[in-house]
């Protein structure tokens, strides 16, 4: 049942991991029943007594500290610290980014970036220019998982299709889909030249990054790479000035990327704060709006406010959580995983703990491996952490939210918590 179900919960998993749980199964299933918060006097005050002793850890600010257990479907309180204090919940945001987002898109959802001719076509020339309608689409050509085609090889084959082989104007890229600046303006200035720290635009080439440098204008690194590609395949590029009024145009394809899902679950998986930037500004769109930072995050409080929520004291400013500016509390979170529980999809995106990505190391080897499920959040001084306790099927029983701001030691904070949960959580 293990191994089956690890492939239920993870269709991206890898095959070690899968053979692996295939040769332990009947040794997980036999020693490893999923943890059970029991409900019996004794119990509660051992829970009491281990947030007790966490939160007289020196490695945390008891007064930037808050935790929240709930039980699924019924909201009733395991263990609790605290759970109304506003703060910085750094990525554990993409978790509300995507939940948001799933409410309004399906999984298989898929965004289309179409390349237009513009002008006429007479004899194997183009008269006219070559228009890419950017569609907010965060993965083109990304080195990351999920893989799609070459965007560029895609078009350079079509053309050759179509018989072309010289466009007499230029490449234009229509990047409007998204209105407003690029990053939100709280994000710190020193994370803006980083990788993780790059913007988010209506056309985005290769994760806007080259190698730990951020990318500023994606547009320009791709008309280079397609120049390039025209020219190996023998078609000229006139770049000629052409009429400013719109001319006609014929659709030449279209660039269609993985499913949301897959890139839902890379998201959480790698913590990539593009997609989830691109998220949000795409749920603005999706709601008939400017496709803006500011206009996506106003647009997700409104609706969680609209489902009854409790707000007091959230503040949304992006999707990624690298504002500082953001303030989450576990209870509001809490809240809204326990309603997303029933999307299996969504419960697979969050990590395995002693498994995967962001959680790989956290708590392996101890009963709670491979049965938490959490999103983990890093910035300098805060460390937190959000998702699910789950059964033997994947499926969520519990909702586990915890944050810790001005944290005064990391790793000394990790241990004490890995162990607070594991008296916790049994």
């Amino acid at each position: 049942m293990f191994a089956s179900s690890i492939e239920h919960h993870r269709q991206g998993s890898t095959i070690i991991l899968l053979l692996l749980a295939v040769l332990l199964s009947p040794l997980i299933s036999a020693t490893r029943p999923a943890p059970r918060p029991a409900d019996d006097a004794e119990a509660k005050i051992e829970r009491e007594n281990a947030i007790r002793e966490l939160v007289k850890s020196p490695a945390l600010d008891s007064l930037n500290f808050s935790l929240l257990v709930t039980e699924i479907p019924s909201g009733k309180v395991v263990a609790e610290y605290e759970s109304a204090r506003p703060l910085i919940p750094a990525s554990i945001m993409k978790s509300l980014t995507i939940a948001t987002l799933s409410h309004k898109l399906n999984p298989d959802w898929r965004y289309r970036t179409p390349v237009y001719l513009e002008g006429n076509l007479k004899r194997g020339v183009l008269n006219g220019n070559l228009v890419i309608e950017g569609s907010g689409d965060p993965t083109v050509n990304s080195r990351c998982a999920p893989e799609s085609p070459d965007f560029i090889r895609e078009i350079v084959e079509e053309l050759k299709n179509a018989g072309i082989d010289s466009i007499s104007g230029c490449i234009i890229i229509d990047d409007t889909i998204f209105n407003g600046p690029s990053t939100p303006p709280t994000w710190g200035t020193g994370d803006l030249s980083h990788s993780y720290g790059t913007g988010s635009h209506g056309f985005n080439f290769e994760n806007n990054s080259r190698g730990k440098s951020a990318v500023f204008n994606p547009e320009k690194v791709f008309e280079t790479g397609l120049c390039a590609e025209l020219r190996n395949a023998g078609i000229k590029l006139g770049r000629n000035e052409t009429p400013k009024e719109r001319q006609k145009r014929k659709r030449l394809m279209v660039h269609v990327s993985p499913p949301l899902e897959e890139i839902m679950r890379s998201c959480m998986m790698r913590s990539d704060n593009l997609f989830a930037e691109c998220f949000l500004r795409t749920y603005s769109v999706e709601r008939g709006a400017d496709g803006s930072t500011a206009d996506g995050a106003k647009k997700e409080a409104e609706y969680w406010a609209g489902k009854k929520k409790p707000m007091e004291g959230v503040v949304i400013i992006d999707g990624s959580g690298l504002s500082r500016g953001n303030r989450l509390t576990a209870l509001f979170l809490s809240e809204v995983l326990r309603e997303m529980s029933e999307n299996v999809e969504y419960a697979s995106y969050f990590p395995l703990a002693g498994q995967e990505g962001t959680l790989r190391k956290f708590l392996k080897g101890t009963d709670l491996d491979s049965y938490l499920a959490m999103k983990t959040g890093s910035m300098t001084g805060i460390q937190c952490y959000a998702g699910y306790l789950l059964d033997e099927d994947f499926a969520p029983t519990h909702t586990v939210v915890v944050m810790a701001n001005k944290m005064k030691d990391r790793a000394g904070f990790r241990t004490a918590l890995g162990e607070a949960l594991q008296k916790i959580l049994k």
